[in-house]
């Protein structure tokens, strides 16, 4: 495949996971790696800064075998047809295989209940995953069982019509009943673990909020992502002074009524079915976990 590009000074990886349909930066980044992309009939490197009207060459490899377990585990399948599942994850399962995680994760769930029925557009790792979810973040994912199906609710995840609403207890208190949060994430500096906002080499990010309810010290909100960058509720919600009880990672360091883990739940998904595009509305109720914190605040007052 052959593309041209056509903003100065961007770099090679940004270009190739901007111009090639369901391309993500990082496996952008492991094609110029394995050496499938030319730039100017030379190889490329994901750093290489673009000028306008440069000939990118370009191979994607063919699909390797998944090489992943099936692990028989209890599933919370809540929706589910001939194309499209949705689960509600618990806090604590990792979504994919990586180091430390190689059978104990959603996917190897996935595997052995499904099997053959998921989408390979995500390749070995990820089968079926269309979108992220944290960890230690507890609700509803989507799982495409073909590849139209994914190809189809990835593209409402780029253009902001997949709906996700989440559930978020942070800490401090509102003045303002909602509001909005417009700011780049991007990775961090000096932890490339985490992510922060900043105008550098970030992408466009935008979560709304509305207040539940207000505790002494804390808020119970409702969030509604715009976009969906990694860690984006919790990035925002610090950026604002309002992290997320429980978030070591972007808030406060020493746990706070017995949270060691940021209180966040994908409650609510919205979605066009990829067949018939008819609406397909999923609700997760709140977990144990984040009733049990809510009992905790109603004994603190309001």
């Amino acid at each position: 495949m052959i593309l041209y590009a056509d903003i100065a000074g961007e770099r090679l990886d940004a270009f190739l996971a901007r111009s090639v349909e369901d391309l993500t930066r990082s496996a952008a980044q492991k094609l110029l790696e394995e050496g499938f992309v030319l730039r100017n009939g030379k190889p490329g490197r994901k750093n290489d800064k673009l000028n306008p009207g440069d000939r990118i060459e370009y191979t994607l490899p063919e699909p390797k075998e998944v090489d992943i377990a099936p692990v028989e585990m209890a599933l919370d399948i809540v929706y589910e047809d001939d194309d499209v599942v949705v689960l509600n994850k618990p806090k604590g399962l990792v979504v994919h295989p990586a180091a430390g995680h190689q059978n104990d994760t959603l996917v190897n769930g996935l595997l052995y209940a499904l099997g053959d029925d998921l989408s390979g557009i995500n390749g070995e790792l990820r089968p079926g995953i269309v979108h992220r979810i944290d960890k230690d973040t507890s609700g509803l994912l989507a799982v495409a069982k073909n590849d139209f199906a994914h190809r189809m609710l990835a593209s409402q995840l780029r253009d902001h019509t997949m709906a996700r609403t989440y559930e978020a207890i942070v800490c401090g208190s509102f003045r303002e009943d909602s509001g909005t949060v417009d700011a780049p994430i991007g990775r961090h500096p000096s932890d490339r673990k985490k992510m922060c906002v900043t105008a550098r080499n970030s992408k466009e990010a935008v979560t709304h909020w509305e207040v539940v309810a207000r505790y002494r010290g804390y808020t119970h909100i409702r969030c509604r992502l715009e976009t969906g960058r990694t860690h984006q509720i919790r990035v925002h919600m610090a950026h604002i002074g309002h992290p997320i009880l429980g978030d070591t990672v972007y808030g406060h360091k020493k746990p706070e009524l017995g949270q060691t883990s940021q209180c966040l739940h994908a409650g609510q998904l919205c979605f066009r079915h990829p067949k018939d595009e008819r609406p397909v509305l999923v609700f997760a109720p709140l977990p144990e976990y984040f009733t049990q914190v809510l009992a905790k605040l109603e004994k603190l007052g309001r």
